[in-house]
């Protein structure tokens, strides 16, 4: 699997109207997006992989990410080798270890050593009947250990909520052979006010994250730029503006170092899928 370009990251494809699900899927592809990421909060997973996988005949379809504490490593392993025997090595697993606010909201205490848990979760792949190929899988990782980690069992990392100063970080602790994808979120609009109404919220749910928090935090930024989603934070996270600033944007993570970048467009109705705004940038990019 050879990941380049651009992809899409997006909730919508997961957890939205199924049938909408594929034929937005199918377009994207037309469209000349490499990946498509979903995320996992919940519910079953795999039946939106094969959806997707289903709807497309060359795009990537990537989990970003697999909640390993939501699944039984085994179980994955399985469903990863019925959807690769039926559509071929389209399906990234892509692997992370989620937040302990979320983790330990439903039971207490049960989050702890992520970077352990994260590796037994890898070495119970390894073992299980039908093994999930390292090449086939990445790790969700901001920090140097997990990042290393990602260096060392799987085919590379897909950092989340990241700047391009962070993927220059992360390239240099990864080396140069495994890949590197991170997320970058976008809204495309015609001013601060516009990004702002529609994106600030949802940052700041993102900041109460210890894992988030802490990454922006060695990243340089202050408690108070995320106490207060500072301008300087929030257009270092979220590239906003038209389709030329997003591609700008893309392109200082590809000359940090990164293989594909994944944008996850947000607009006002996050439950809307954004189609407009998804043909605006893939027109940019065939530009």
């Amino acid at each position: 699997m050879e990941l380049t370009g651009i992809g899409v990251w997006s909730s919508q494809l997961r957890y939205g109207d199924p049938s909408e699900s594929a034929e937005t899927a199918a377009e994207l592809e037309e469209l000349g997006f490499t990946a498509l990421w979903i995320p996992d909060v919940g519910g079953p997973v795999f039946d939106a992989v094969q959806r997707l996988l289903a709807a497309t005949k060359r795009t990537v379809v990537a989990t970003g990410i697999l909640n390993l504490w939501m699944h039984s490593a085994s179980d994955v392993a399985e469903s990863y080798a019925a959807l690769t025997a039926q559509h071929g090595e389209r399906f990234l697993l892509g692997i992370g270890v989620s937040h302990a606010p979320l983790i330990d909201a439903v039971q207490p205490g049960r989050y702890r050593q992520p970077l352990a848990a994260t590796a037994s979760f890898l070495d119970a792949l390894d073992t299980a009947q039908q093994p999930v190929p390292e090449q086939q899988r990445v790790l969700a990782a901001l920090g140097p250990k997990m990042l290393a980690l990602a260096a060392r069992r799987c085919r590379g990392a897909h950092p989340y909520l990241v700047t391009p100063e962070h993927t220059a970080t992360a390239r240099s602790i990864l080396g140069e052979s495994p890949l590197l994808l991170p997320e970058q979120t976008v809204i495309v609009c015609d001013s601060a006010d516009d990004a702002r109404a529609i994106g600030t919220d949802w940052l700041r749910a993102y900041l109460a994250l210890p894992n988030y928090a802490n990454n922006l935090l060695r990243s340089g930024f202050s408690a108070d730029d995320l106490a207060h989603v500072s301008d300087r934070l929030f257009s270092a996270v979220i590239a906003w503006g038209d389709e030329e600033a997003i591609m700008r944007r893309v392109a200082e993570h590809q000359a940090a170092g990164a293989d594909h970048v994944c944008l996850q467009v947000l607009v006002s109705d996050q439950r809307a899928f954004p189609r407009a705004e998804w043909r605006r940038i893939a027109a940019a990019c065939a530009g």
